[in-house]
């Protein structure tokens, strides 16, 4: 059946409306999602600068911890090799002189064993470092991939702008969803985290 010319035209004149209006509706939802998205990133790297300040703090006091641990080992070899010098030397010392020694021994034993106990004090202190800063690390990996899978859905939408493709909208949600969900995370200490994904691109 023909169809006449004025009829395609009054067709197309009322079709094109409808269209308008999809793209602006499209257009409003990807514009308030990427507002929304851009102010969630922004605290989310307020609190993910924090954390990296705190695993820097965590790594010096650890390092300090460490070196501190190292300085009283050594301690505690010198009072313990002078202790066992003096008790060899006592031997072949007049039997006056035997007070003497077994003071000094005494001395440097109680320093040895008081450097010893320091040196694990140092010792426990550098392992909860290093549990502090795993902690805070595990917290960084979830700011890290949700900045990422929120950078891919900003790319996706704005895509979505130009193409004016409701589809491609509903593919950017997948990243934003699972992009808030580790940001989420991160910001309420959830034990959330895809080791397999973060061991493959560390």
């Amino acid at each position: 059946m023909d169809l006449d010319p004025k009829d395609l035209i009054d067709q197309a004149a009322e079709a094109a409306p409808a269209r308008e209006s999809s793209a602006m509706r499209l257009n409003a939802a990807v514009a308030i999602t990427v507002a929304v998205l851009a102010t969630f990133m922004g605290i989310c790297k307020v609190k993910d600068d924090n954390i990296v300040q705190a695993m820097q703090q965590a790594q010096a006091d650890k390092l300090d911890h460490w070196a501190y641990y190292q300085s009283r080992t050594v301690r505690v070899d010198v009072a313990e090799s002078t202790a066992t010098q003096l008790e060899l030397a006592k031997a072949g010392a007049p039997a006056a002189q035997g007070p003497a020694y077994d003071q000094a021994i005494a001395g440097y034993r109680a320093k040895a064993a008081d450097q010893a106990r320091k040196r694990d004090d140092l010792k426990t202190q550098a392992e909860t470092d290093q549990k502090t800063y795993d902690s805070l690390n595990y917290r960084d990996d979830q700011f890290d991939l949700s900045d990422a899978l929120l950078a891919i859905a900003i790319a996706l939408l704005a895509v979505t702008a130009l193409t004016r493709l409701w589809p491609l909208f509903f593919v950017a949600l997948v990243p934003t969803f699972f992009g808030v969900l580790m940001g989420v995370a991160g910001l309420a200490a959830l034990p959330i985290h895809p080791d397999g994904l973060v061991k493959l691109l560390s």
